[in-house]
């Protein structure tokens, strides 16, 4: 076996894959990295940046990752394709030049039988268990930056504490996506089936429920038997409130993501209200968090839906993890887009918040229009929102108008206040206050700042600058 074979049997992996082969830089790439280069050597060699050279490599490692079931990466990449090429070429049954029998369905070889259709969960659930994967909806992330503890936290509670339902929760372009999708590949072994979908649509509950149980059944999923009367139940006899998917999800062990969530709730209300027609969704969330079963729903989403705070709790199978801004390593991102003014980089993060898709669009602005330099830039007298505010727009146009009227008065305040009483300027009653700091709070648009035995709220720099500069104060509800 030489470097020749392991092209030709990566260059199958891709393309099962992605149905496309690997680039010339890719080839590059996956040489250099056998014959034991740096990143830096392969990009003198290609005459381009070292950055490029790491997001196209880390790009062909998630997709020979995803080909081959586990995690693959520089250091390791020699020894597993190599494991990997003489364990398939050994196999009477399989064909180097087609790894991948179903390219449509998105399972993975290790979980395709002899005859290449796939395996029932009787034959996954042998050790190492090979799950069925059905990742169409995940975007493809490139680049991941470091999130240890958050990570650490969500695989205590979904392998350690048998959570059932878990909400990842922030503002838009804080890196919800990336660190799910990070999550499945450090757990996706634990699962007999991995299933992710989009609510970017508002796609109606019955059409998801339809489309993920036509996946159990290309997996070799049958549904539960019924009962005598005809009727499907869970295993503990209770009611499944009409849900079919219920019953997969005690029968098996999945994991479930939905991403944007927030896109079946209604805007112009306090959050958490879900559209007209909508609302089972609420119903079978509340579900999945009340029965007993060995599965999790992970829902993403910029607001924490009502089910999430009403069940859950520190000994619950029922948890929220509220995802704040990088800190620090949100350095990497600045130097990635060439800015090295590294006495400046701490100022920037903090009026950005640590968030990775905003510092990548300030970043690219200060390029543009500052030629790189962070100083000039942070010299101005006003934030520059640039190519963010029709980002921002998005969570904004959701809120009520008593919301917006909330966030006016804590744009115009140049220091935490407190809402021990409601403020002369809003037309609100208490009670219609604390509701709305509340409704924020679960779209993760205020800050609260804890001082001894009071609370003080605000906004970030960015948010104030976005509803100073986007609407004037509007009239309350």
């Amino acid at each position: 076996m030489d470097v020749k074979d392991i092209l030709q049997f990566t260059d199958s992996l891709f393309f099962s894959e992605t149905g496309k082969h690997i680039d010339r830089l890719q080839e590059t790439i996956l040489k250099g990295t056998w014959e034991g280069q740096k990143y830096s050597e392969i990009a003198e060699e290609e005459h381009c940046t070292e950055g490029h050279v790491r997001n196209v490599a880390s790009e062909l490692w998630q997709i020979i990752s995803n080909a081959l079931g586990q995690e693959v990466n520089k250091s390791n990449c020699k020894r597993i394709l190599q494991r990997s090429y003489l364990s398939i070429r050994s196999s009477p049954f399989t064909n180097i030049s087609n790894v991948n029998f179903c390219n449509n369905s998105n399972i993975k070889d290790s979980e395709v039988m002899n005859n290449g259709s796939p395996t029932s969960l009787q034959d996954t659930q042998q050790t190492p268990k090979q799950p069925h994967i059905d990742l169409s909806d995940a975007p493809k992330i490139f680049t991941f930056y470091d999130r240890t503890s958050e990570l650490t936290t969500l695989k205590q509670w979904i392998l350690h504490e048998n959570t059932r339902l878990l909400a990842i929760l922030g503002i838009v372009g804080i890196g919800k996506t990336a660190l799910a999708v990070h999550l499945v590949e450090q757990i996706k072994h634990e699962f007999d089936f991995i299933i992710w979908r989009s609510l970017a649509t508002s796609l109606p509950l019955s059409i998801l429920q339809t489309n993920i149980i036509q996946f159990f059944s290309r997996g070799g999923a049958p549904m539960p038997a019924p009962n005598a009367d005809g009727v499907v139940v869970p295993q503990n006899g209770a009611t499944t409130g009409g849900f079919p998917l219920l019953n997969y999800l005690q029968k098996y062990r999945c994991l479930l993501i939905l991403d944007d969530v927030q896109m079946v709730n209604s805007s112009g209300q306090l959050a958490g209200n879900y559209q007209p027609g909508y609302e089972d969704y609420g119903t079978l969330f509340r579900q999945v968090g009340e029965l007993s079963h060995n599965s999790c729903l992970v829902l993403l989403s910029w607001e924490k839906p009502r089910e999430i705070a009403a069940l859950e709790g520190s000994n619950q199978p029922v948890h929220s993890l509220q995802l704040n801004g990088l800190g620090a390593v949100a350095g990497e991102i600045v130097r990635e887009k060439g800015l090295t003014e590294d006495a400046r980089l701490s100022e920037l993060i903090e009026q950005y918040r640590g968030n990775p898709l905003w510092l990548k669009i300030v970043a690219t602005m200060i390029q543009d229009l500052f030629n790189g330099s962070l100083s000039e830039f942070l010299s101005e007298d006003t934030l520059f929102l640039g190519d963010l505010e029709s980002l921002l727009h998005q969570p904004f146009n959701r809120l009520s108008e008593s919301e917006k009227q909330v966030m006016s008065w804590l744009a115009s305040e140049t220091a935490p206040v407190s809402i021990s009483k409601v403020p002369e300027n809003l037309q609100l009653s208490r009670s219609q206050l604390l509701k709305v700091m509340q409704s924020l709070g679960r779209r993760s648009l205020i800050e609260k700042i804890p001082e001894g035995d009071r609370t003080f709220f605000t906004l970030a720099p960015i948010l104030k600058e976005y509803v100073k500069t986007s609407y004037s104060r509007p009239n309350c509800e």
